[in-house]
């Protein structure tokens, strides 16, 4: 298995449903920068895996400097350990999509989880789209084309 950065979008979304295995089923570790672990544990309650999720610091200030003119904190940190480490980010805002991919990183969103988890089959067809749609119900925002994008998928069509 392997490791893998991440945004807090992505993470507080599987928090919010109780899902956090669609990370685990597919990755041994999971960094997150500083600003995006205080970013998700916002209160006492929400307690993470420091075994699972990593908090780490970012030495490239520069280039965090960069991107927080046009990113939030954690995105932009999130992005910089990416590239430091070298390893793939889960992030779903379109702008940091777009930066990071300019940066030569390798990106995916919660519904690409979602699809690695169906084809790795740790879910179900009918478990995956529950799961979808309770994020939604839970306040994940997808736009219409994706959400048509990932429901037409050759493997989830004709649900």
């Amino acid at each position: 298995m392997k490791t893998v950065v991440s945004d807090s979008t992505t993470i507080i979304t599987l928090l919010n449903i109780d899902k956090t295995e669609i990370l685990s089923n597919i990755f041994s570790a999971v960094y997150i920068p500083k600003k995006v672990y205080n970013e998700i544990v916002t209160d006492e309650k929400i307690k993470l895996n420091t075994k699972f999720f990593i908090p780490k610091e970012i030495k490239d200030k520069k280039l965090y400097k960069l991107l927080s003119k046009s990113l939030d904190a954690g995105e932009s940190e999130a992005i910089v350990l990416a590239k430091e480490l070298n390893l793939s980010l889960i992030i779903d805002e379109k702008k940091g999509r777009k930066i990071a991919s300019s940066l030569k990183i390798n990106i995916f969103g919660f519904i690409g989880l979602l699809v690695l988890n169906y084809k790795k089959a740790f879910l179900t067809k009918k478990q995956t789209l529950d799961i979808f749609y309770k994020a939604k119900e839970k306040g994940f925002r997808v736009s219409e084309n994706l959400e048509k994008e990932f429901l037409e998928l050759n493997p989830l069509k004709n649900h």
